[in-house]
């Protein structure tokens, strides 16, 4: 079975509904080509701790069921990069997945981005983020998808959890930025591929020009081999890639790692 997936690398802006009409112009043109489409990490809001909760939403509010009405309208499955969630007085960073109106998916980010890097970049996601709890896989367009968010990432763990959940494609909606993206982007997300024998799909904002954070941009789509199918520059685009479950079956079977693993030795 193949699909065609599409990444769109979205340029930001502090205005959400602004955000979202230039969200919704992109998916349409995505969808003339695409089954799948998948946005960045915080699509709808800049990428700033200290003004998450001034774009902070309950679940099936303004973005959640702005996203349903465009997958059923377009009949497409829309992978909703992240957006701040509010439940219960707690923010989480969320990403939301729909499928031709039906809400399929939900994964809260895990691991909260607290770095302190000399030189380079300060961010503490946990002084306004709760993290979430779940491993999280679910079935779509015949594909089993994993998803993850930016630092989830970094933890191998969790990414095989999702190939032993069965995933064949897993999508990371991520906003590395220019310090850490130019050191671990490719090569993080080229050994997540080849490791677990799947098409990673990792999904940037655009780099702004005038937001604080600067996001390194750079989507791709690398196939189980780790070959790079697809790649963005920095700027706004689409990138799009073909998700072939029969090459996920080859690589697997010429190259049995996940057959071959001493589970026992592991735990």
């Amino acid at each position: 079975m193949k699909k065609t997936i599409a990444v769109i690398q979205l340029d930001i802006s502090r205005d959400k509904q602004e955000n979202l009409i230039h969200a919704e112009y992109l998916i349409k043109e995505a969808a003339a080509q695409a089954n799948i489409i998948v946005l960045p990490e915080m699509f709808n809001c800049p990428y700033n701790a200290k003004t998450f909760y001034k774009y902070a939403e309950v679940e099936f509010s303004e973005t959640t069921k702005w996203m349903a009405d465009l997958s059923e309208t377009l009949g497409i499955t829309l992978v909703g990069g992240s957006i701040p969630e509010l439940e219960d007085e707690k923010m989480y960073n969320t990403s939301y997945t729909y499928s031709k109106g039906k809400l399929i998916g939900k994964h809260r980010k895990v691991h909260l981005f607290d770095v302190d890097i000399k030189g380079g970049i300060t961010f503490k996601e946990s002084s306004v983020l709760s993290p979430g709890e779940k491993v999280t896989t679910f079935d779509v367009e015949g594909l089993k998808l994993g998803v993850a968010i930016c630092y989830d990432m970094r933890f191998p763990e969790m990414m095989r959890a999702m190939v032993d959940h069965g995933a064949e494609v897993i999508v990371v909606p991520a906003a590395f930025n220019t310090t850490t993206g130019p050191a671990h982007w490719h090569i993080t997300s080229r050994a997540r591929a080849v490791d677990n024998q799947v098409y990673f799909v990792v999904a940037s904002p655009a780099r702004s020009s005038y937001l604080s954070y600067k996001a390194y941009g750079h989507s791709m789509v690398i196939d189980p081999w780790g070959e790079i199918l697809s790649e963005a520059n920095e700027l706004e685009e689409i990138i799009y890639a073909e998700i072939d479950t029969g090459y996920i079956k080859k690589v697997r079977a010429e190259l049995p790692l996940l057959q071959h693993r001493k589970k026992n030795l592991y735990s």
